[in-house]
């Protein structure tokens, strides 16, 4: 088996695009469509790699606890059900159940009933997850930008990075928590 000339924690990069002809298929077998799916797949996977290790120091929860907290973050009022939760990370609902445990421990969610569904599970953003988030996902929006610069060619990077929304000013600094004691 040949040695790889990547490093192990560094992704592979994709061909330039003047090797790749998107016409036809690469040995007859694959479509372009398929082909270009699998790039997109793989580039999203080196830059979840890299984010796993960078959410942990940051913000001290998983990478999965870390999408359900950007999932909390980008709804109107930063709360969902738990079962839209479960659907949009295509996760189970016993998993999913373990991870808002460990963020509610964390004291960064809340659970409720949800309004008029005495069976259904409404979970919300706290003030410290907030915060939280305001700290750390400006650094992490970086780490994908430059996970993406480490996974694509010139041309390619630019394409992703003009998918990727415009960055949005940072938001006004929260009030304290009450019941945090001043250092």
């Amino acid at each position: 088996m040949a040695a790889s000339s990547t490093p192990a924690d560094q992704p592979a990069s994709v061909p330039p695009d003047d090797e790749i002809d998107e016409g036809a298929p690469e040995n007859g077998l694959l479509p372009a469509e398929l082909r270009s799916w699998m790039r997109l797949l793989a580039a999203a996977g080196a830059i979840e790699q890299q984010l796993r290790s960078r959410v942990k120091d940051a913000m001290g929860v998983s990478h999965d606890e870390f999408l359900v907290l950007c999932l909390l973050a980008d709804q109107p009022g930063s709360s969902l059900r738990m079962t839209r939760i479960a659907e949009l990370l295509g996760r189970p609902k016993t998993r999913l159940t373990y991870q808002v445990a460990c963020l509610q421990h964390a004291g960064l969610i809340t659970k409720n009933s949800a309004c008029g569904d005495r069976r259904g599970i409404e979970v919300a953003l706290t003030d410290k997850a907030r915060r939280l988030l305001s700290e750390s996902t400006g650094p992490l929006a970086d780490a994908v930008s430059q996970a993406i610069a480490r996974t694509a060619c010139a041309q390619r990077y630019t394409q992703l990075h003009d998918l990727l929304p415009p960055p949005t000013p940072l938001p006004l600094p929260l009030p304290a928590d009450p019941a945090e004691k001043p250092a």
